[in-house]
C-alpha cells in the first residue's frame, strides 16, 4: 500500500482555513485527526481536522456551533451518533434508514446528516478485490455496525445476507427492516448458521469481541464448516488482526482487517466535505502507522 509521499506537511492555519470538527466523547484516542489532516495536506487543500470532547448534555450547543463557527462540517463518533440526529436540519435517506449519523456537512449553515460508516466498509472490500455484487454474506452481530454494513451490502446487490448473533430476536428483527430482500436472521447457535458457512463468500464479524483489551474473545464460528474460499472481515482494527482473523488466516483464508472500513468511511466523508476524490491509501496508510506505533 502507497505511503504519503515524502515531505508532505500540514497546510498552515490561516483566517481562511476550512475546519473540520470530531465531536465524540471521549476523543482523545481516536486517529481520525492524523487520517484526516494527512488526506488534506496530500491533496493540497487548506483544511484542518480538530477533535472535540463534547459530553452528551453539552451535543446541542456543540451542534450549534457547527453552524456558529462556520465549520465545514464534522464526524461523529460514540456515543453521539443516534443522538444528534435530531439537532440536523436534514438527514439523508441513507443514514435515516441505518438510524445514526457519523458525518455532518455544513452547506451555507444548512446541516445535513449522512452515514458513511457501511459504504467505507464496501469501498475497503473493492480495495482487497473483493467481489460483493451476487456474494452470498454471513454477518456475525446485529448492533449498529452491523445495520451500516447490511444496508450497504444490499445496496452493492449482495446476493443474501445471514445475519447471526447471540439474540435470535434481535438478528431477526435486524432483517425485518428489509422485508422483499434476501436477509435472514438467526441465532448463532443455530445449526443452520454451518448450512450458511459452507455456501459463504464473505464472513463478517461485526461484533466488538476481540477489541482489545479482551483479545482473546470472539463470536462462535464452525470453521470446519466455512467455504474454503470465503473472505474472512473484521471491522475490528485494534489490534490490526485479531484472533477471528488468525483463525481464518490459518485456515488459508483471504482476509481484510478493520482499518480499511475506518479509512473508507473517511474517505467518503472527505469527499462530501470537499466535493474532491479522496486520497484513500494515504489515509488507509496513516491509520496503519498510527496502529503499529
Amino acid at each position: 500500500m502507497a505511503r504519503p509521499p515524502a515531505g508532505v506537511v500540514p497546510v498552515s492555519v490561516s483566517g481562511a482555513t476550512r475546519v473540520v470538527g470530531l465531536l465524540g466523547w471521549p476523543v482523545e484516542h481516536s486517529m481520525s485527526p492524523a487520517m484526516h489532516n494527512a488526506a488534506f495536506a496530500n491533496a493540497g487543500l487548506d483544511y484542518t481536522y480538530v477533535p472535540f470532547p463534547v459530553s452528551p448534555e453539552n451535543l446541542p450547543q456543540a451542534v450549534a456551533a457547527i453552524r456558529a463557527l462556520g465549520l465545514a462540517g464534522a464526524n461523529v463518533t460514540i456515543p453521539h451518533k443516534v443522538a444528534v440526529m435530531q439537532y440536523l436540519d436534514d438527514i439523508d435517506e441513507g443514514a435515516r434508514k441505518i438510524g445514526a449519523v457519523n458525518t455532518i456537512v455544513n452547506n451555507q449553515g444548512r446541516l445535513v446528516g449522512y452515514n458513511t460508516d457501511g459504504q467505507g466498509f464496501i469501498q475497503s472490500l473493492v480495495e482487497q478485490g473483493v467481489r460483493v455484487t451476487d456474494s452470498k454474506v454471513v454477518l456475525l452481530g446485529a448492533g449498529g455496525a452491523a445495520r451500516a454494513v447490511v444496508d450497504a451490502l444490499l445496496s452493492a446487490r449482495a446476493a443474501f445476507v445471514t445475519i447471526a448473533a447471540r439474540s435470535g430476536d434481535k438478528a431477526r428483527d435486524l432483517a425485518g427492516n428489509y422485508s422483499g430482500a434476501d436477509v435472514s436472521g438467526i441465532d448463532w447457535q443455530h445449526d443452520r448458521l454451518s448450512r450458511q458457512l459452507t455456501e459463504c463468500d464473505i464472513l463478517i464479524n461485526a461484533t466488538p469481541l476481540g477489541m482489545s483489551p479482551e483479545v482473546d474473545l470472539m463470536p462462535p464460528v464452525n470453521w470446519s464448516a466455512l467455504c474454503s474460499k470465503s473472505v474472512v472481515c473484521d471491522l475490528i482494527y485494534n489490534p490490526l488482526i485479531t484472533r477471528f482473523l488468525q483463525q481464518a488466516q490459518a485456515r488459508g483464508h483471504q482476509i481484510v482487517t478493520g482499518e480499511g472500513m475506518l479509512a473508507g468511511q473517511g474517505a467518503l466523508a472527505f469527499q462530501l466535505w470537499t466535493k474532491r476524490r479522496a486520497p484513500y491509501e494515504v489515509m488507509a496508510a496513516s491509520l496503519l502507522d498510527q496502529l503499529k506505533a
